[in-house]
């Protein structure tokens, strides 16, 4: 709490004292503009401030492809690009603070005529960064990651309200894309493929609580939802390609935050003013201690503690080359100790079992380095290398306890699991992207991950015998023991054809091969693109791919069977899972920056793995939770297949308001090794997204924000509970036969944001309140097995988390 203490004072005395002096009503906007193919500068740029009304404030790019805009009013401005022979390019909701200089870099792409009557089209608000991309791609900006009311500053949380993606989870940010596990879902940084970038996360998994991630060092970045680029391996569900932006290099700035969620410090500057090198660093701490304090609800009754940073070190070079250093970590902790309790109701803790004291740590770190250099007027080369590593440490302790009046009273603790399981991976890519023409360019390269695998676990199987009294086996049985390398190699080719204004061609080839078994090369895998504009602001695409990837690594290695103490390995031959793709999509942008979308898809997935014993078993339904999997022996003979539709309808950011509203319709089954086919656990069948905010503008740029979301999405699919064998095993055990014919009733979440900016000299505070599920909604997440529950039920719900306020202060200088 003394930290706590001492950042409130500090954020306090800076706020009090930013008012003196000479008031700055203006700030600086300023970067570099490149040609997107060839990253080489464009000199003689035009660049316009186009919302200062009568007063006209503009500039072109110099020899370096820089430019600077000066004396630039307060508030939210929009900014024109114009090139002879390229396309234009607006870009909106720039928003300019008292606190920090502007820095925009744009990169503009080449029209495929000389002449500069010809009919150029600029890019779209939303439109992706990568080029080779014709569907199914969405650009977020750190804006927006700020502005969606519930979010929490995620970049995660921001993607659940984009069509084709649930978000229906308060505990875990967890993507699930058009029906598909969370699994299926690729993570990239500057180009490489980094691990679960989340605390407490849990092996298997793609989300949790909360991100490793800042908004404060990310740049604008890409989401996909299906048929994504060649450049893409080891993803079958969707790709997030993150960027991490570069820090001043000519002044530097400072950022500070308190809020419920961590306390905040941020620095950037010049390292070298004059050769144009500059750092950028992060860190923040948690401080969920406040909501103990102020009995807020957060899930448990523990404190988690966790902490995290980024760093970025840019260096120009000879030549307009450009070379990175920089990296993220993070670290967590929780201790749910249960056995102190005298629990009264039987309330479940949201994010443990309820039948143990459990001790559990997680590690997250990546450290890399890329460089990018042009190789003459026509191609450039870029390459990345980077050391990632992430580790769970868990330790589980048995209570032994009874009910005594409503009470529980203890009698012993006993303990009954001990794991850790690390990974460490060498990752580096390289590709060349060429310009051939006016009209078309080609991207190959390749994508390599060299992993280190360490897998440990011993437990206690604890049952329950037909009189309900505890039974522990006497020894301790090793279910994980294995030491292992393998290799992860993804060449790779995308050729982009633009023969004439309005139509727009891509083919790419793909493959995966993972040394770990004969059985993990896919064959070549095409990815096809296609885009046709009509006219009057409509666009015509289409996307068709097939995508490969491998295992969660640890299932790999879990041993069901022991022989002299050592785990059977009985999942090592398992091969890669494989999505085919179709999608078709229909833009069309209307007046006042409000656009349509509609894209309708198909996918069909083969080699999931499934028990291959009769049973309805897959690994479709896995990849969100807190719990790991024991799967039996797994072959890869599962299917399934989704299909739906979707609808965005998206007013951009202008005249102090916008709305997004988003609807998807959809089925996903799959079939077991019995052949039945079943709903996939995150077949909602529906999703609706609703996001509005209002900004209202002061004197000196200041400005009130008023924003709301609310989401009404189908629940997740269950089954009627095999209630001996749950007793037996102290957990839920569903019906194998009747697995997912159940629903949970429809969720729906209502949040609201606040925020205030205000501008003072050389200083901007913020100061916001998200206040999630305003309602007290009563959502369920799952079924939980409490023993001895006072009810006499020993399954219950369990629901999601209820009201909970969410604040933070922040300071920029």
């Amino acid at each position: 709490m003394k930290t706590i203490r001492y950042a409130l004072l500090l954020l306090l005395f800076v706020g009090g004292t930013s008012g003196l002096g000479a008031q700055n009503l203006y700030q600086t906007i300023r970067g570099t503009v490149v040609d997107v193919d060839t990253q080489l500068p464009l000199i003689g740029v035009n660049i316009q401030v186009l919302t200062v009304g009568d007063r006209l404030i503009g500039t072109t790019t110099d020899l370096d492809g820089r430019y600077r805009l000066e004396q630039v009013p307060l508030g939210r401005h929009s900014l024109a690009f114009s090139y002879t022979g390229y396309y234009p390019a607006d870009v909106n909701n720039i928003v300019v603070s008292s606190g920090k200089e502007v820095i925009l870099n744009l990169e503009m792409t080449e029209t495929i005529v000389e002449l500069s009557t010809a009919i150029v089209t600029a890019r779209q608000e939303g439109e992706v960064n990568n080029e080779m991309a014709t569907v199914s791609g969405r650009r977020f900006s750190v804006d927006e990651t700020n502005r969606y009311a519930g979010s929490r500053g995620e970049p995660a949380r921001m993607a659940s309200n984009y069509a084709g993606v649930q978000g229906a989870d308060d505990s875990r940010n967890d993507i699930v894309v058009r029906g598909n596990s969370p699994q299926g879902v690729l993570w990239r940084l500057e180009g490489i493929n980094i691990p679960n970038p989340n605390h407490f996360a849990i092996p298997g998994t793609g989300g949790g609580p909360v991100t490793i991630l800042n908004n404060k060092f990310l740049s604008d970045s890409d989401f996909f939802t299906g048929a994504f680029p060649a450049e893409y391996g080891n993803g079958t569900a969707g790709v997030f390609d993150l960027r991490m932006r570069n820090g001043n290099n000519e002044k530097h700035e400072l950022s500070a935050q308190i809020g419920f969620l961590g306390t905040e410090l941020m620095a950037e500057g010049p390292l070298s003013r004059k050769k144009g090198i500059s750092y950028l660093a992060t860190y923040r701490y948690s401080t969920l201690s406040l909501f103990s304090s102020l009995n807020i609800n957060i899930g448990t009754d523990a404190i988690p503690q966790y902490q995290d940073g980024a760093f970025r070190i840019s260096i120009p070079t000879k030549n307009n080359g450009y070379l990175a250093l920089w990296g993220i970590g993070g670290s967590s902790q929780v201790d749910i100790v249960l056995s102190e309790d005298e629990v009264v109701d039987g309330d479940s803790d949201l994010f443990a079992a309820n039948d143990r004291d459990q001790y559990f740590a997680s590690q997250m770190g990546v450290l890399g380095m890329t460089y990018s250099q042009p190789l003459d007027s026509s191609s450039f080369l870029k390459t990345g290398l980077a050391l990632s590593g992430n580790a769970v440490n868990t330790n589980h302790d048995f209570i032994y306890r009874e009910v005594v009046d409503g009470r529980y009273r203890l009698d012993s603790i006993t303990p009954i699991l001990d794991y850790r399981f690390d990974e460490t991976k060498l990752s580096g890519y390289v590709y060349v992207q060429r310009k051939l023409s006016r009209k078309s360019s080609i991207k190959f390269g390749l994508n390599a991950d060299l992993y280190r695998f360490g897998f440990i676990d011993s437990v206690r199987i604890v049952r329950a015998d037909a009189r309900d009294s505890i039974l522990l086996s006497p020894g301790w049985r090793t279910r994980w023991d294995a030491r292992r390398s393998a290799l992860l190699l993804q060449p790779y080719a995308h050729y982009k054809w633009k023969p004439t204004e309005r139509l727009t061609l891509t083919a790419g080839l793909t493959s995966l091969w993972f040394s770990i078994n004969d059985n993990s090369l896919s064959p070549l895998e095409p990815r096809l693109g296609a885009a046709y504009t009509l006219g009057k602001g409509q666009k015509l695409s289409l996307g068709l791919g097939v995508h490969s990837q491998i295992q969660s690594p640890y299932l790999y290695y879990y041993g069901a069977e022991t022989i002299g103490g050592d785990p059977q390995e009985q999942n090592l031959d398992m091969g890669l899972n494989r999505s085919h793709h179709i999608v078709l999509g229909y833009d069309r942008e209307f007046a006042h920056r409000m656009r349509l979308r509609v894209e309708t898809y198909f996918q069909y997935l083969t080699n999931i793995p499934i028990d291959q014993s009769d049973g309805s078993y897959s690994l479709i339904n896995s990849g969100a939770g807190f719990n790991r999997l024991f799967p039996d022996t797994l072959v890869n003979e599962g299917t399934a297949r989704n299909y739906g539709v979707e609808l965005t309808l998206e007013k951009s950011f202008a005249q102090g308001y916008y709305f997004l509203l988003t609807g998807s319709l959809f089925d996903a089954k799959y079939r077991g090794s019995d052949g039945v086919l079943r709903n996939v656990a995150f077949n909602g069948r529906f999703v609706l997204n609703g996001l509005v905010a209002r900004e209202f503008t002061f004197e000196k740029g200041s400005t009130f924000n008023v924003g709301a979301k609310v989401t009404y999405a189908g629940g997740r699919w269950y089954g009627p509970v095999n209630e001996e064998a749950s007793r037996e095993q102290l957990d839920v055990v569903f019906r194998s036969e009747t697995l997912n014919t159940l629903q949970f009733r429809p969720y729906f979440r209502t949040d609201l944001k606040l925020a205030y900016l205000w501008n003072r000299s050389r200083v901007t505070h913020e100061f916001a309140v998200d206040i999630v599920n305003i309602f007290n909604t009563r959502n369920i997440l799952t079924l939980t097995y409490v023993p001895n529950h006072p009810s006499g039920e020993d399954v219950q719900e369990e629901l999601q988390l209820g009201f909970l306020p969410l604040f933070y202060y922040k300071l920029d200088f």
